[in-house]
């Protein structure tokens, strides 16, 4: 049962009714409407690979990526049988590189005991690694037109901006009943879109409606963090796999130097190299590391 079927909605006081805000939604998403190539496709693992792209990162960069990422590993099998170091190099440019592993650890779950087929409903979908709501829902309404909670930065922008003007530190537990009442049974796809496309144009045009967010967190800064030396240390291993141990020291401690910044001591190299050997980044073989 939805929730707006189980008790009446309380919809905000104040502000357009919900049919009027539902109509400027839909007239919205149809004037500022993206073509994006992932869009309109019914291949549920093509649209999980965007939905894990787009998270935190922008659509302009995703753009550069999906077509390639979906040529070199078409379907979930594809994916599940790729090297752990022909998945990260693909993934270069992204960011967040945990996202590419996560992905293929789903589509190896899937392979294993799916036939290769993604599960097709949201409670089965979190259950494989780095699925949350959020994605599952975005799955379920691209992939398959269901509806759902699909509450995402741009979703959030149109629900602020429209529904709570001027009020700060909105909770999503405020949000997710007018979200999923709002979600039609039959159109979620298109729903969303509008959506999407809205709060995209929304921050273009005025202060990022989503700080008003209480969930909103700033993200943190990349440069000379651990995140960097991290992605810094994946490439050095994916462009010369088998390179020793003092030499990828040593290239991390040029790497920061170059920058303007301290080098990197010892007991700060061997934790993050610890780190990424463990999550399965690269693997470590005497004082030599692989991909």
């Amino acid at each position: 049962m939805r929730l707006d079927d189980a008790r009446p909605l309380a919809w905000p006081s104040g502000v357009p009714p919900r049919k009027a805000f539902e109509e400027k939604v839909r007239s919205e998403g149809r004037r500022l409407y993206r073509d994006l190539p992932w869009r309109n496709v019914d291949d549920p693992y093509a649209v999980l690979v965007s939905e894990v792209m787009l998270q935190q990162t922008q659509v302009a960069r995703v753009l550069k990526h999906w077509s390639r990422w979906m040529a070199m590993f078409p379907t979930v099998d594809a994916l599940a049988a790729a090297s752990t170091s022909d998945v990260l190099a693909q993934w270069q440019g992204l960011g967040y590189n945990r996202r590419a592993l996560a992905l293929k650890r789903s589509c190896e779950t899937c392979a294993a005991s799916r036939g290769g087929r993604l599960p097709e409903t949201a409670e089965e979908l979190v259950k494989l690694p780095g699925i949350g709501p959020a994605t599952a829902a975005g799955v379920m309404a691209f992939a398959f037109d269901k509806p759902g909670v699909y509450l995402e930065t741009n979703v959030r922008a149109v629900f602020l901006h429209e529904l709570f003007p001027g009020c700060e530190g909105v909770t999503d537990k405020e949000l997710v009943p007018l979200v999923e009442a709002t979600c039609p049974e039959n159109g979620a796809r298109a729903w969303y879109y509008a959506l999407l496309d809205y709060g995209a144009h929304l921050k273009t045009v005025m202060a990022n409606p989503s700080r008003r967010s209480a969930h909103h967190a700033r993200q943190s800064v990349f440069e000379g963090s651990r995140r960097q030396k991290r992605a810094e240390l994946v490439r050095v291993v994916l462009a010369e796999p088998g390179i020793g141990q003092d030499e990828l020291a040593r290239r991390l401690d040029a790497f920061e130097r170059a920058a303007g910044r301290d080098g990197v001591d010892g007991d700060t190299f061997r934790s993050i190299v610890d780190d990424l050997v463990s999550e399965g980044f690269f693997r470590r073989e005497g004082e030599r590391f692989w991909a």
